[in-house]
């Protein structure tokens, strides 16, 4: 059955189904053609008549990545869906109505590079089903997102979000959502954007809580390790490290570099690389989030997975690449926010790889969505491995996001809660 909704840039259709109404690709910012992906965010013209919001639209250019037997599409999805127009949200709501409901904008992982709306683990059935208004958001990946050019703003990725954040204010009372009751959510990258948007001075008023699941408040490059990655792909591409040289360029040729920044050594005098050579790419910031001045007025939730280096056979690495960073986010938090900064930890281990996956990086994900139990993240190759997962605990932890969202309390205290199952 189709549906429509009223934005100021012109009508969607979408579609319902049982668990509420869908509207998809729906664009918050122009379409970043050219030079302009380079520009920051710019407002979209509109357009006439109604608009198709039944479809899945583009996905930012993106290379695949593969992680061998493990079948990681329901984290990353599809990969590259070519389409200029991808600056876009997907929005699940109840129903496109006059109810103010609590509204989540989720901020999807992916080392700065993959990822997209249109991965399955962030299907929102759950949370319309609970009453939340679900947006996710597509951003600018890698050179067009992040790498740090002469007469380009730096962090463009970023932007992209707050511009999408900007939209959700403007627009999403006409999908049945409260404007003031926004709680922002990411996952590794996207956690990390999240954690930069508490110290970013024009993110304020755009949300009143955010969730950060195995990001880090240390997770950005410093202004020399930026121009380190800069240069290598200037050398790679044979162009000036400037905006209007790589405007120039190709996003097919973007990706067919990226081999050439894997595996840069970004260490200097003073500063470690912050992603242990995970990604070329991230936040630029002359100091980290967790050591700047925080949005104390925004409450957190915030937490790892205990296993999480496990997803790229390196078990020690989770403490350094996350652990760390989380920690020290949360007290520079908990500071400033007596009482309204709430930590977890994630413990149930996954049997996917004969059992060596464990409480890896993203296995939260499929239990803050409620989708734990969909056959496609079970079997010899699923995320979740072939045994059943625990009964409740998808719905422990997704009715905690909930409840965060809608009240700001999870359902504890400051002590850390452990979810295992």
């Amino acid at each position: 059955m189709y549906v429509q909704a009223e934005t100021p840039a012109g009508a969607v259709r979408g579609s319902r189904d049982p668990f509420g109404e869908l509207y998809r690709a729906i664009p918050y910012a122009a379409a970043p053609i050219g030079p302009g992906r380079f520009l920051p965010p710019a407002p979209h013209p509109g357009w006439s008549g109604v608009r198709d919001g039944t479809r899945p639209g583009p996905t930012a250019p993106q290379p695949v990545r593969d992680f061998g037997e493990l079948d990681m599409t329901p984290y990353f999805g599809p990969g590259w869906v070519r389409g200029e127009e991808y600056l876009t949200v997907d929005v699940r709501t109840p129903a496109a109505d006059d109810g103010r409901r609590p509204v989540m904008v989720f901020v999807h992982g992916g080392g700065f590079v993959t990822g997209s709306t249109r991965a399955a683990l962030y299907d929102g059935r759950a949370f319309a089903r609970d009453g939340v208004v679900l947006v996710t958001v597509n951003y600018r990946l890698g050179v067009p997102g992040f790498l740090d050019l002469e007469g380009a703003p730096p962090n463009r990725g970023l932007l992209d979000v707050l511009a999408a954040l900007r939209w959700v204010r403007d627009t999403v009372a006409m999908f049945g959502g409260d404007p003031g009751d926004v709680t922002v959510f990411g996952q590794s990258a996207g956690a990390t954007l999240t954690g930069a948007l508490l110290a970013t001075p024009e993110a304020k008023g755009l949300f009143r809580r955010a969730i950060v699941q195995s990001g880090s408040g240390t997770g950005a490059f410093t202004p020399e390790q930026a121009a380190r990655v800069t240069a290598a792909a200037a050398s790679a591409l044979g162009a000036e490290p400037t905006a209007r040289a790589f405007g120039a360029i190709t996003d097919e040729r973007f990706l067919q570099i990226l081999p050439a920044l894997a595996g840069l050594d970004l260490r200097t005098e003073t500063a470690v690389d912050p992603l242990a050579g995970l990604s070329p790419f991230s936040l630029v910031l002359p100091v980290q989030p967790a050591d700047g001045p925080l949005d104390g007025d925004v409450a957190l939730l915030i937490g790892t997975n205990t296993e999480e280096g496990n997803l790229y056979g390196e078990p020690d690495l989770g403490r350094r690449l996350f652990g760390d960073g989380t920690e020290r986010l949360a007290r520079a938090h908990a500071a400033l926010s007596s009482g309204h900064t709430h930590r977890y930890s994630f413990g149930y281990r996954s049997t996917a790889s004969n059992g060596r996956l464990g409480a890896a990086h993203t296995v939260e994900l499929p239990f803050v969505f409620d989708v734990a139990d969909e056959p496609w993240l079970h079997g010899d190759t699923g995320l979740l491995g072939p045994d059943p997962v625990p009964d409740g605990l998808a719905a422990r932890v997704h009715g905690a996001w909930v409840a965060f969202a809608s009240t700001g309390d999870p359902g504890w205290g400051k002590d850390i809660v452990e979810f295992f199952g």
